[in-house]
């Protein structure tokens, strides 16, 4: 049996697939992974996984491109699948990829749908309305004939060793960065964080992506290593897999810190719902007002002055979050 998976969203998102990609991984002779390119990197890591077809969705991302017909023409065409699970957030519709994959000539389709699915869905699975993402996608997986096989928590590929980029000793992972403004901690509190973690003794690498490298030196000032745009998405879990522990908001890396057993500080803004978007699988502190008038809204940018719901988490707090998950016996 030829399965194909798919999840059309963001690094983090595709990261969190990994568990129900290794339930139909475990039944198929092969998987194919059809992912966006923000969620290649992330593919690429995820055990279990045969191919990867990149698309740029004209349904997901935060800059859609316009429908094209050629190049719908060409993922239908390049679809060789007999049977699929489409993986959505909860807010999503599956129903469009479901009519490509019918026009490729995939047999057997299921998804998550609220939406009646005509002849699109064989499956039409409706999730639990609180579960965590990860277990969404493998409750659909079982749904589909694809019953878990392990624990069920995040992996990847064993990355390589980050020594070279770290230097020697233990130390403490800070990601300012996230895809979302409305999702990161403010640059100035980051670098009050790095402060306070190098006076309580811890030694800090802080890390960023390509596009982050100012953000990343002003938040290491003089205190940290700063990694920002060293790191591809295998560097970045060899940096997260050595690390004590990760500070970041709710965006790619606290995910992929997940799926090397890394603990995670979660500075997490309440404009998507903690219980599906936590990090999981592993042990974890959740700092931010989950209460703050932006909570549900889904908002890129923060729709309140001063973005209370994060900055009212202080660098001391942090600190204390850190020492509880390190020093956890």
């Amino acid at each position: 049996m030829k399965a194909l998976v798919t999840r059309l969203d963001s690094f983090g998102d595709v990261l969190l697939a990994g568990p129900a990609v290794r339930a139909v991984a475990a039944r198929a002779d092969t998987v194919t992974l059809l992912c966006g390119p923000h969620g290649a990197p992330a593919a690429r890591l995820l055990p279990g996984v045969d191919e990867i077809l990149v698309w740029d969705s004209p349904w997901t991302g935060f800059q859609p491109p316009r429908v094209d017909r050629a190049d719908i023409d060409g993922l239908v065409a390049a679809v060789d699948a007999d049977s699929a699970l489409i993986l959505t957030s909860f807010h999503q519709s599956p129903l469009p990829t479901a009519l490509l994959l019918r026009l490729a000539g995939v047999g057997f389709v299921a998804a998550d749908s609220e939406d009646y699915p005509g002849s699109l869905l064989d499956v039409r699975h409706h999730r639990a309305p609180h579960a965590h993402e990860a277990e969404a996608a493998l409750d659909l997986a079982e749904a589909a004939g694809f019953p878990r096989v392990d624990d069920g928590r995040l992996r990847v590929l064993p990355p390589p060793a980050a020594g070279p980029l770290t230097g020697p000793g233990e130390y403490v992972v800070v990601h300012p960065g996230a895809s979302v403004p409305a999702r990161a901690w403010s640059p100035g509190r980051c670098a009050q964080a790095v402060r306070e973690l190098t006076a309580a003794g811890r030694r800090v690498v802080v890390t960023g992506g390509a596009g982050e490298r100012d953000l990343t030196a002003y938040v290491a000032g003089d205190a940290a290593v700063d990694l920002g745009g060293r790191t591809g998405a295998a560097e970045l879990a060899g940096v997260l897999a050595g690390a004590a522990c990760v500070v970041t908001g709710n965006t790619g890396p606290a995910h992929l810190a997940a799926a090397v057993d890394t603990p995670v500080v979660s500075l997490f803004a309440p404009v998507v719902p903690a219980e599906r978007w936590r990090p999981y699988g592993v042990p974890y502190v959740l700092l931010g007002d989950q209460d703050a008038p932006c909570a549900g809204t889904r908002a890129r940018r923060c729709p309140v002055p001063g973005h209370p719901c994060l900055d009212t988490v202080t660098a001391l707090d942090v600190v204390a979050a850190v020492d509880k998950l390190v020093e956890a016996p």
